[in-house]
């Protein structure tokens, strides 16, 4: 692995569950906003801003399908909106994410089917790549043979960023042992 040590990190989608105050009622949902029931959950898409709002029984949001959490906070605005309240109070936490990078060469992933210490490693035999458990970086890589990764589980871009350029010298590393 040579080149640059940096790494361009594509958020796939995001997760973000928002709170409201006071907390939404479900049955409101349903017939202010158009939700629909499935189970003790109420789902609501949004075609602007494009996403998946789905409400608990405790009245909060989450909204997937979104790439940056402005995007998110316009989707839990719009559906407030939609039932007659503003977003005044409107609580934010973030949830995990999936990111996407590219090492930009091909990765011999049935080499590393040991611990790289950073994280445990195995070779997912269904996904056909290397799926390390980055505990120092708190997600989850699955590496293709042909440079392509996924982040699961991460809390945050910048994370994934940081995961990739490790991961990406551990990687060189030995290699160049091997050579």
């Amino acid at each position: 692995m040579s080149g640059s040590t940096k790494v361009d990190v594509k958020v796939e989608n995001l997760l973000v569950r928002f709170t409201p105050t006071p907390s939404l009622d479900l049955e409101e949902a349903i017939e202010r906003a158009g939700g629909i029931q499935n189970g003790d959950v109420i789902i609501k898409m949004l075609e602007s801003p494009r996403a998946t709002i789905i409400i608990d029984n405790e009245g909060r949001m989450v909204v997937h399908g979104t790439h940056r959490i402005e995007a998110a906070r316009a989707a839990a605005k719009e559906l407030l909106l939609r039932m007659g309240r503003d977003d005044t109070g409107l609580v934010a936490e973030l949830g995990p994410i999936v990111a996407s990078f590219d090492f930009e060469e091909e990765i011999e992933i049935n080499a590393y089917r040991k611990n790289l210490g950073s994280g445990t490693t195995e070779v997912d035999e269904r996904l056909g790549c290397l799926r390390i458990d980055d505990t120092r970086h708190d997600l989850e890589l699955l590496i293709w043979p042909h440079g392509r990764c996924v982040a699961l589980k991460a809390r945050h871009p910048n994370m994934v960023a940081m995961a990739a350029v490790h991961w990406k010298a551990k990687l060189a590393e030995k290699k160049s042992r091997k050579a």
